[in-house]
């Protein structure tokens, strides 16, 4: 019985292990280059890591998925149907997130049928796409939060565009009878020269403003979460 159990389980219905082994090594290091590129080129507000992860881990159980139906066209329907009934609740809000996802995807199914040469060259040249595109900055990224009147928002406009030299971008303006709160985001480099350059922080800068009720400064992490 034990020899029965051993047997089925080294069994691979015809894969060999090795190119198994070398499918998901492979899978593996151009996953990492995916995740490398999404954190370089994202654009957005909010990076989420959890999301960044799940790339990778997409192109790899893309692989397994490829490897397992490859030599087997009864399989290969049954997992259609099986993946067919799966859904997923996250939403995707940027379009570009779900082109990674795309491209995670089909590096899992060239690498999942070994064709190495061809995932690593459509890789690079996706990522050569996105660098003349000027896509690619690693930059880092933050929020300042203004609460004022609604009579001190045009001064705090006036105040932000001079202090940022126009590089600040209104991302949000919410307002109320009682008031409006606006959100700028603003790159580290842009406010380090700022500072440099005015020998005053932007916080101090506002809160002089009359009916400025508070600023805040909130730094973009890796921990930020859809």
């Amino acid at each position: 019985m034990s020899d029965y159990i051993l047997a089925r389980l080294m069994d691979l219905s015809g894969l060999n292990l090795n190119i198994i082994l070398l499918n998901n090594i492979v899978t593996m290091v151009i996953a990492f280059f995916i995740m490398l590129t999404y954190k370089l080129t994202y654009s957005g507000t909010a990076y989420s890591k959890k999301f960044n992860i799940s790339l990778g881990m997409i192109t790899i159980i893309t692989t397994l998925i490829m490897s397992v139906i490859s030599n087997n066209i009864a399989l290969s329907l049954g997992m259609v149907g099986a993946l067919s009934i799966i859904r997923f609740r996250a939403p995707v809000k940027d379009t570009r997130d779900a082109t990674f996802i795309f491209w995670g995807i089909a590096v899992g199914v060239a690498c999942g049928v070994s064709q190495y040469l061809l995932a690593a060259i459509s890789s690079v040249v996706v990522f050569l796409f996105l660098l003349l595109m000027k896509q690619t900055h690693s930059e880092g990224k933050l929020l300042l939060i203004i609460k004022c009147s609604l009579e001190a928002q045009n001064m705090v406009q006036v105040v932000v565009d001079k202090y940022f030299s126009k590089n600040a971008r209104q991302r949000m303006k919410n307002a109320s009878a009682k008031g409006c709160e606006l959100v700028y985001e603003v790159s580290q480099r842009v406010l380090e020269k700022a500072k440099k350059t005015s020998q005053i922080d932007i916080v101090e800068n506002l809160l002089k403003i009359d009916g400025v009720l508070n600023v805040n400064q909130v730094e973009q992490t890796d921990d930020i979460s859809r």
